[in-house]
């Protein structure tokens, strides 16, 4: 459950900032279409780096802790956590995509 709550909470705050976003960039663009491309790629872009982020926590999760302990530097890092919040951006940046999409299609635009 808990992960249920912690992918769904980023989706459904991105899906508001999404349609938020849209609707601000329309104001300041002038144009739904370059409102929609702007958004959504900002979304994809938040998408694609809490993915690679996910992934590269998982690769790198024995040397950083290695190097933590070479280094006697107790950081807190750890790859829960790391996982946690990559999967919290990635969500986020998933929503605002599917926001921005939902939102041009209800303005009119594209």
């Amino acid at each position: 459950m808990s992960r249920l709550r912690l992918v769904g909470l980023a989706l459904a705050v991105g899906l508001v900032v999404g349609a938020a976003g849209l609707l601000s960039a329309v104001v300041a663009l002038g144009s739904v279409r370059a409102a929609s491309d702007t958004v959504f790629l900002l979304g994809a872009l938040a998408f694609g780096f809490g993915l690679l982020g996910w992934s590269g926590s998982i690769l790198a999760a024995n040397s950083v802790e290695a190097m933590q302990d070479q280094l006697d530097a107790a950081s807190g890092w750890t790859e829960t956590n790391s996982r946690r919040a990559m999967a919290r951006i990635g969500s986020f940046g998933f929503g605002v995509m599917v926001g921005s999409a939902v939102a041009t299609v209800v303005v009119g635009g594209v």
